[in-house]
């Protein structure tokens, strides 16, 4: 158990983390801070925290766990603003989407005491932000992809495997590389191409009437584009390279349905469309089943 969880960023992401310790019975006090003074009161209201911290480094006084759950852009600020009071014995995580510039900001101000920090990343959240649609069984059931460096101390990963696990998530590890590239392909790619279809919809002088007859297979398929906007800036631009890579493969994938298309060549198509058919049929999520 843990005595203090010092929270950074009180909303669905930290908010649902802080409700399923304490679900589960593994902190004693959250005290959490987030840039804006209503979400840290709405967060206590909720009993997502118990004590509203007027500065980051205030929430990490005294904290044996922290956990950064703030944009990526802000993560190098908020190592600046907490670094003197973390110690070899504080394990602090973070729940960012991209890993390599989380890791790199570490590197560049945590210095020496960069060993304390194990990049986390959750394969949870919704399409609704914000701490009112804070959830503690969020995790339950999910991936969490931890990407330690060659200075992360191996106690702290053990802890952050054992925190991630007794809340019922199933842990790997990964080099913060080989992270980047994979979610550019299975996570930022399917987010741009969302926001993307939405914006060639809403481009078309028909767009009204379009998709006042769209159904359930466009609902399901745009879900992701209604994601926070901000959060969504920093994840595309922080991945950068990997997401152009992958997108290009997208066009490449895409050029060759149209060219199948205009070729008036139906059995290319469902060759292509059978490929894909049959690669979904077989795939599915690698997660774990709840514990009774």
């Amino acid at each position: 158990m843990f005595e203090q969880l010092g929270l950074i960023g009180c909303g669905l992401m930290g908010g649902s983390f802080a409700l399923a310790l304490k679900k589960a019975g593994l902190v004693k006090r959250v005290v959490g801070y987030s840039k804006s003074p209503s979400t840290t009161e709405r967060a206590r209201q909720m009993g997502v925290i118990d004590v509203e911290a007027p500065s980051a480094l205030l929430a990490v006084s005294g904290a044996d766990l922290v956990l950064l759950a703030v944009p990526v852009s802000a993560t190098e600020a908020t190592f600046k603003a907490i670094r003197h009071l973390l110690n070899n014995n504080t394990l602090v995580m973070d729940v960012g989407s991209t890993k390599r510039e989380v890791i790199d900001a570490a590197r560049r101000v945590l210095k020496d005491q960069v060993g304390v920090f194990v990049p986390a990343h959750p394969i949870a959240g919704k399409e609704l932000s914000g701490v009112e649609h804070a959830d503690a069984d969020l995790y339950t059931g999910r991936q969490v992809i931890l990407t330690p460096i060659e200075r992360t101390l191996t106690a702290q990963i053990t802890k952050a495997q054992q925190v991630w696990t007794a809340l019922g998530c199933h842990v790997q590890q990964m080099s913060p590389e080989a992270h980047d590239a994979a979610y550019a392909a299975v996570s930022h790619l399917p987010h741009l191409i969302a926001f993307a279809l939405m914006n060639a919809i809403n481009g078309q002088a028909q767009a009204k009437q379009f998709l006042s007859l769209a159904g359930p297979g466009f609902r399901d398929f745009t879900r992701i584009a209604a994601s926070d906007p901000s959060v969504w800036r920093d994840i595309l631009s922080s991945n950068r390279e990997e997401l152009i890579a992958q997108s290009r493969h997208f066009q490449r994938a895409l050029h060759a349905f149209e060219n199948a298309i205009s070729a008036g060549n139906p059995d290319a198509l469902e060759s292509l469309i059978e490929q894909a058919s049959s690669s979904r049929a077989h795939w599915r999520m690698n997660a774990i089943k709840p514990q009774n």
